[in-house]
């Protein structure tokens, strides 16, 4: 049951992630052409409003696509409106933990505006500044990573714990993938920021951004590939 609730969570999160790029893309007017809970095989579709909703086999991410031909007519859009599609993800990941964080606040300590409206803010900054100082020491110790096994592993025990167990992971989730996704590597959504942000500087950069793209990509699976193997070495130890 607990393993159960873990997938959920996570799938949540995702969802949510994915709905910032969908609510952002909207806001400076580019069109969606697909919105996907995750990777691969289509298992349910939906077409509404000229958008077609997907859940597909691999819960480990997902995707907006914007309604474009080509490569080259999505790079016609302007910077400043691509990047704010890019932003929407990690940006919604930090207003559902700051919402989160609400929550355990008034479960902690009632209810007062200061726990609800301000000190969530404050908390996400600080808990989001320690993970980014950690970040360094998290890949000189490559050991100490974990992939969706040790992930559902850790939420189990957290799940199990009760509401307010919960609750701290979910914060923790919410503000680890955000923080990921910032990091300048193609296909995040850090790397795509920065991709266009070179392209800015000079249009030849423009040219990099395939094998950019290709050698994050190979990086990130890579990256998977350990940390599945670790993760089932320490479940079997």
């Amino acid at each position: 049951m607990s393993t159960l609730a873990t997938i959920f969570i996570i799938a949540f999160l995702i969802f949510f992630h994915e709905l910032g790029h969908l609510l952002a893309s909207w806001s400076v007017g580019i069109p969606v052409e697909r919105f996907s809970v995750g990777f691969g095989p289509v298992l349910f579709k939906r077409r509404k409003s000229g958008v077609e909703y997907c859940l597909s086999l691999i819960p480990l991410g997902g995707y907006v696509l914007p309604r474009c031909a080509s490569e080259e007519e999505f790079a016609q859009i302007p910077a400043l409106r691509r990047i704010v599609m890019w932003l929407g993800g990690p940006l919604a990941n930090f207003v559902l933990a700051a919402a989160l964080l609400a929550m355990l606040n008034v479960i902690s300590g009632g209810f007062s505006l200061n726990a609800v409206l301000l000190k969530p803010w404050l908390q996400v900054a600080q808990q989001s500044a320690q993970f980014v100082a950690a970040l360094p020491t998290i890949f000189m110790h490559l050991d100490q990573l974990s992939g969706i096994i040790g992930i559902v592993a850790a939420g189990n025990s957290f799940v199990g714990g009760g509401i307010v167990a919960t609750l701290r992971f979910a914060v923790l989730l919410n503000l680890n993938l955000a923080i990921f996704n910032l990091l300048p590597m193609s296909p995040l959504d850090g790397g795509k920021i920065l991709c266009c942000l070179l392209e800015k500087l000079h249009p030849g950069l423009a040219r990099l951004q395939t094998g950019f793209a290709i050698a994050g990509l190979a990086v990130l699976l890579v990256l998977m590939a350990y940390t599945t193997v670790i993760d089932v070495m320490r479940q079997f130890a």
